[in-house]
């Protein structure tokens, strides 16, 4: 019941926020940064340990500046979900005002090729997602939120362009194995940390991050391209650029753990774009070689203080 009216709630501030400008939701966002930055000691937290990480040289203004910008981009994108999903489809094109590097991608459809987009947790992804589902046959796994009410308008939202959501199980690799046969786009949360068992450490701004491995798996058998793919957020709510850029060529290689350090390079590239538009508040260093190894005192190892 409770859940029910919190859904709803979410919908209806979706709904009303779809009809607002980008300059506007960007100024909002400001005054919700600020206010996130006063009171949450966890996004803090997080981010800093991993700015600390990325941005080693950084003075602590520096980085406290870099918090600060990062946590009111992630307030945009969270602000800006009704935009992407919910808003008239051509106010959304109009909003896309540069794309770069689309070669990348008919060149590869061209050659009968499918074309594994990496999209990581940059800019707004939400605006991305509508930009290949509007301009390609595109597929991509997804997990249902927690709150289950809200899973029928986020499904509608990103399948609104065509997208085609397959789950996070073997069924929906065999689904992307069979979208890129047929040549088509598919896309992967490249910096998302997989489960136990489905990954491997590679150095990530020089720490070792738990990696997904599916991707060398799927480029085996397709023979697929790989591109990152972003939506970087204009200054000032001015609209979004889409950048499309060639992976490093060690996501070709066949040794995962290759591999995956191709992966973690693609993703530092697309961060170079604009650094404050990556989501550095997630824990993207939660797990240890320690902790997987059960070496003795293995949570002293670990980046955050609490898990």
């Amino acid at each position: 019941m409770i859940e029910g009216l919190q859904a709803r709630a979410i919908h209806l501030l979706w709904r009303l926020l779809s009809h607002c400008r980008l300059k506007t939701m960007w100024s909002l966002a400001g005054v919700a940064s600020r206010v996130l930055y006063a009171v949450s000691r966890r996004e803090r937290h997080v981010s800093r340990r991993n700015l600390e990480v990325a941005y080693p040289d950084d003075s602590g203004e520096q980085r406290r500046s870099r918090i600060q910008a990062s946590l009111r981009h992630s307030a945009a994108t969270m602000l800006e979900l009704g935009f992407a999903w919910i808003a008239d489809p051509r106010r959304v094109d109009a909003s896309i005002v540069e794309v770069h590097g689309r070669e990348l991608l008919d060149e590869a459809r061209a050659e009968g090729r499918g074309v594994i987009v990496l999209a990581p947790h940059f800019g707004n992804w939400e605006v991305l997602n509508f930009w290949l589902s509007s301009h390609f046959p595109f597929t991509a796994m997804y997990e249902p939120p927690k709150m289950a009410d809200l899973d029928p308008v986020i499904r509608h939202g990103r399948e609104r362009m065509g997208a085609e959501l397959v789950p996070t199980n073997p069924r929906g690799v065999a689904a992307l194995l069979k979208a890129l046969k047929r040549a088509e786009a598919v896309g992967i949360l490249p910096d998302q940390e997989p489960d136990w068992g489905s990954g491997v450490f590679a150095d990530f701004f020089g720490r070792p991050a738990y990696t997904a491995t599916l991707l060398p798996k799927l480029v085996a058998r397709t023979q697929a391209r790989v591109v990152t793919g972003v939506a970087r957020r204009l200054p000032e709510g001015r609209g979004f650029a889409i950048h499309f850029l060639a992976a490093d060529d060690r996501v070709y290689d066949t040794d995962e753990k290759v591999s995956a350090l191709g992966v973690n390079a693609c993703v530092e590239s697309a961060i170079a774009l604009d650094p404050v538009q990556y989501q550095w508040e997630y824990k993207r260093w939660k797990k240890t070689e320690q902790e997987q190894q059960l070496v003795p005192g293995y949570r002293k190892h670990r980046l955050y203080s609490k898990r």
